[in-house]
C-alpha cells in the first residue's frame, strides 16, 4: 500500500494540473469578465478600453456551468452584510467547518525545533516527501456523489468538464449520479437505484449530515464498486470522531484495497491551520488494462507537487506520538461536547437533529421551509451563522448544517439565543 503526504484542500481527487489552480483562482475574474463583455453591448467603450489587451487564450468554458459563487464564500459574504448592518451584533460562527481550538503543545513545539533545525547545514533540507494528493482521470469519468455532500466534489468535476450543464428545475448537474443521504434511508443510499459510474465519492463521517456508515453498508458499498468495476474516492476526514465499532477506513473492509482510494487530514482533530495530510492508494487497485493506479499517482503528483514543508510534517509526525494522540482525542472530545449541547438544544425544542455523534456537524431539519430562509431567519434574528442544507446537494434542502467547531461559551450562548427564538 503506497501513503502519500499532501497539503490537505479536501476539494478534489480528480486532478492535478497548473491550470485547474488557475481555474480556481480566475473565477471572479471570469465572472467579472462576463459582466464587462454584457456591458459593453450597451454603453460606448473609452479609448483605453478599446486599446485593453487581451490574450488569445480562451477561458475554461466549464466554469459558466458553476451556479453563482462557491457556497462559503457565499456564506461569509452574507456574514460580512450583516455585521455592516449590525456593526455593534456579537455574531457566532456555527457555519464553515474551521477549528477554533488552539494546536497542542506538542505538535507545535515540534514544528518549532524543525523549523530551527533548517537554519544549520545538518538540518536543511529544501522540500519534504515529494508526493501529493489528487489523482488525475481525466475528464471522460462518470461520478456519483453523496446527496447531500462537500460541494466541491462537484463543482472539481464541473470544472474538469466531467459534468454535463446545470439543471435548475431539479437542482443538479447532467451526468452526475446524486445518490440520495435522507433519514428515511439512514444516510445510506439504496444502491440498487444507483447507476454505475466509474468513481463514487463517498465521506464517512458524512460532511454536512454528520452521519457514519456502518459496517454492513460499507460491505454493501465495496461489493456494489467491486460488482461494477469503480473505484471508491473515500473521504475519511472525521474519522477520529467516530465511536464504538463502526469503521473509521474503508480499508477494514475486505477486498476494498482493489476498489478504494482514501483521503484524510490532520485538519479536524489538532487544529492544524496548516492542513497536514494524506491520501493512500494501494497496490491492489489497478486501471481496466492492468496497470496499478498508484504509480500513475505517483507520477502524477510528483510532477505538480513538491512536497508538504517539512516543518508541517514534523507536526504530523508528533500527532502520532503517543502525547499526540492524546492530545488529538482531547481536542475531538471537546468539540463532541459542544456537538451534544447543542443536539440537546434542538432536540428540547422538538427538532429533529442528525449527527453530532460521529461528526462534529448537526443537521437539523425545518419541515416545510427552505434552507436559506432558516439561515437567513437565524442570521437576523439569532446572530448565529448557521450553514443551508442546500447547499451540499438537492436532498438537502429544508436542513441546515450547524458546525461544532467553536468556543464553547460562544456554543453555550448560541443554543440560549436558539431557544429564545425556537421556544
Amino acid at each position: 500500500m503506497s501513503v502519500f503526504r499532501h497539503t490537505h484542500i479536501a476539494a478534489s481527487l480528480s486532478c492535478l494540473t497548473s491550470s485547474l489552480l488557475l481555474c480556481y483562482t480566475g473565477f471572479n475574474v471570469a465572472t467579472t469578465r462576463t459582466v464587462k463583455l454584457q456591458a459593453s453591448k450597451n454603453t460606448a467603450t473609452s479609448p483605453e478600453q478599446e486599446r485593453e489587451y487581451k490574450t488569445k487564450v480562451s477561458c475554461n468554458g466549464n466554469m459558466a456551468k458553476l451556479q453563482a459563487g462557491y457556497l462559503f464564500p457565499e456564506i461569509g459574504r452574507r456574514k460580512a452584510a450583516h455585521m455592516l448592518k449590525y456593526p455593534d451584533a456579537h455574531v457566532i460562527s456555527l457555519g464553515i467547518g474551521n477549528t477554533t481550538e488552539p494546536i497542542s503543545e506538542v505538535i507545535t513545539s515540534a514544528m518549532a525545533k524543525r523549523a530551527l533545525e533548517l537554519s544549520t547545514v545538518e538540518g536543511y533540507n529544501v522540500d519534504g516527501a515529494e508526493q501529493g494528493e489528487k489523482v488525475l482521470f481525466g475528464s471522460n469519468v462518470t461520478m456519483a456523489v453523496q446527496d447531500p455532500s462537500y460541494p466541491a466534489y462537484v463543482d472539481s468535476s464541473v470544472i474538469m468538464g466531467q459534468t454535463g450543464q446545470f439543471e435548475k428545475d431539479v437542482e443538479k448537474f447532467s451526468n452526475i449520479e446524486y445518490m440520495k443521504c435522507i433519514p428515511e434511508n439512514d444516510f445510506f443510499p439504496d444502491l440498487s437505484k444507483v447507476s454505475r459510474t466509474d468513481m463514487i465519492y463517498f465521506c464517512s463521517p458524512n460532511n454536512p449530515a454528520g452521519s457514519a456508515a456502518s459496517r454492513e453498508q460499507l460491505i454493501q458499498l465495496v461489493k456494489f464498486a467491486k460488482k461494477n468495476g469503480s473505484i471508491i474516492i473515500y473521504d475519511s476526514a472525521y474519522s477520529m470522531y467516530i465511536s464504538g465499532n463502526t469503521p473509521k477506513s474503508i480499508f477494514e473492509i475486505p477486498k476494498a484495497k482493489e476498489v478504494a482510494i482514501e483521503m484524510s487530514s490532520f485538519s479536524k482533530y489538532s487544529g492544524f491551520g496548516v492542513r497536514l495530510g494524506w491520501t493512500v492508494v494501494p497496490k491492489e487497485l489497478k486501471f481496466s488494462d492492468g496497470f496499478p493506479v498508484a504509480k500513475d499517482f505517483h507520477r502524477i503528483v510528483s510532477t505538480g507537487f513538491n512536497g508538504a514543508s517539512n516543518i508541517d510534517q514534523a507536526g504530523g509526525i508528533a500527532c502520532l506520538s503517543s502525547q499526540g494522540l492524546e492530545a488529538m482525542q482531547e481536542v475531538v472530545g471537546f468539540y463532541k461536547e459542544n456537538a451534544r449541547i447543542i443536539v440537546h438544544t434542538f432536540t428540547s425544542l422538538g427538532f429533529n437533529v442528525y449527527g453530532g455523534i460521529h461528526a462534529p456537524y448537526l443537521w437539523v431539519y425545518f419541515p416545510g421551509r427552505s434552507s436559506w430562509e432558516i439561515f437567513n431567519e437565524i442570521l437576523e434574528k439569532t446572530n448565529v451563522v448557521t450553514i443551508p442544507g442546500i447547499g451540499f446537494g438537492p436532498a438537502g434542502e429544508g436542513f441546515i448544517r450547524i458546525s461544532a467547531f467553536g468556543h464553547q461559551a460562544n456554543v453555550l450562548e448560541a443554543c440560549r439565543r436558539f431557544k429564545e427564538l425556537y421556544q
